[in-house]
């Protein structure tokens, strides 16, 4: 399990589980520029020591197989090899993993619900979550963070074929809080993904999910609701790879800004390799910038190695709120205040919608109520 070499020009061009095959970050790296390394506390160069406390609680219904398990387990790791520094190191850190298994042909109704809740951010705690959903599976996972906390992790979703697995990751930290997380999925034959990552509390939040295909026709739909105030840098970095023929993805990720020096990065890489003919892929990015004060790094990436594709295409706009459609509200004899609600709510409600748990789903709702309320 030594360094992979990836032979594309992309951000990823290497893959090891052993933390030195990678340079310490200086923030010069592209892969590093446009997050704040001295706020990292030490994850990123080896210096955080794993003595932090993370309290870990898992909900399941009955058919779904919960377990802890040391590092020895041979199915952690199958499904991805870290790609960075920080991921290599919560690798090499973690002392337990959670596995979760969905049995074949098991339709869960209710959801698989992993909370995980830091104390302090005085020490790091590193992680590891394994999501197995077995042929013709389907089921709902919702992965809950909250508290105080120094953490690092890695996610491994496999998915098997003809199985459905849709995940909902909330980032619901103190304002104190540190968290970088590698969340992977793998997608068999006609298997299908979908993902919502809403990222509202912490101090510094870096979600990295990325998708990789290992027969045709696998779908993976990847969505993200963040809202960032003022010091909060929230970032996602994406990656599709379309490794096979014939499979779709569609990634819709957006954003709020508001007040001074919040910042929002949002990083999006979708790689169609020679051999994925018949791909279908769009990526879009937005963000609303609601202050002065605030930052958006925005940067849309497609990798097309093949003529064949059915459908590629990118996009990302930050802006300001319409001033048309503020004017429209307003001469209604709505308050400016209360059309600028409106407008966040619905830009933003799109996505929110999507969220298949009503608890989740309503929760998501009040944060942004609270958010637009400040």
């Amino acid at each position: 399990m030594g360094l992979e070499t990836k032979p594309l020009s992309t951000l990823h061009e290497k893959a090891s589980y052993e933390v030195a095959d990678f340079e310490v970050p200086t923030g010069r790296e592209e892969e590093w520029r446009f997050t704040p390394l001295r706020r990292l506390r030490g994850l990123h160069n080896g210096t955080a020591e794993a003595n932090g406390k993370i309290l870990v609680e898992v909900d399941a219904p009955g058919e779904v197989t919960v377990e802890t398990v040391g590092r020895d387990d041979e199915r952690l790791g199958k499904a991805y090899v870290p790609a960075d520094r920080v991921s290599a190191q919560a690798w090499s850190a973690f002392t337990e993993a959670v596995v979760v298994t969905v049995p074949k042909e098991t339709e869960v109704a209710a959801p698989v619900v992993i909370r995980r809740r830091g104390e302090s951010v005085e020490g790091a705690s590193y992680g590891h979550t394994t999501i197995v959903v077995e042929r013709h599976a389907r089921a709902t996972v919702v992965l809950s963070h909250r508290g105080s906390a120094t953490y690092a992790d890695n996610v491994e979703f496999v998915v098997g074929d003809g199985a459905s697995l849709s995940v909902i990751s909330l980032q619901d930290w103190a304002d104190d809080a540190v968290h970088v997380s590698h969340q992977h999925a793998r997608l068999g034959r006609d298997a299908r993904f979908v993902s919502h990552n809403i990222s509202l509390g912490g101090d510094l939040v870096r979600i990295s999910p990325s998708v990789a295909y290992t027969a045709p026709g696998g779908d993976a739909e990847l969505y993200g609701v963040y809202f960032a105030d003022g010091g909060q840098h929230l970032e996602h970095r994406l990656l599709v790879d379309h490794t096979g023929p014939h499979c779709r993805s569609r990634v819709d990720y957006r954003g709020a800004l508001q007040d001074q020096d919040a910042h929002a990065v949002w990083i999006g890489d979708v790689i169609i390799r020679a051999e994925a003919e018949g791909t279908d892929t769009y990526e879009l990015n937005r963000n609303l910038v609601l202050t002065d004060g605030t930052r958006v790094d925005s940067v849309p990436n497609l990798e097309i190695l093949t003529g064949e594709v059915a459908s590629a295409g990118h996009a990302s706009a930050s802006g300001r709120l319409d001033d048309d459609h503020l004017f429209y509200l307003q001469a209604r004899g709505i308050p400016a205040d209360e059309a600028k609600r409106m407008v966040v709510r619905g830009f933003l409600g799109q996505l929110i919608e999507r969220i298949e748990v009503e608890d989740v789903r309503v929760k998501v709702e009040e944060a942004i109520e609270a958010e637009l309320s400040r």
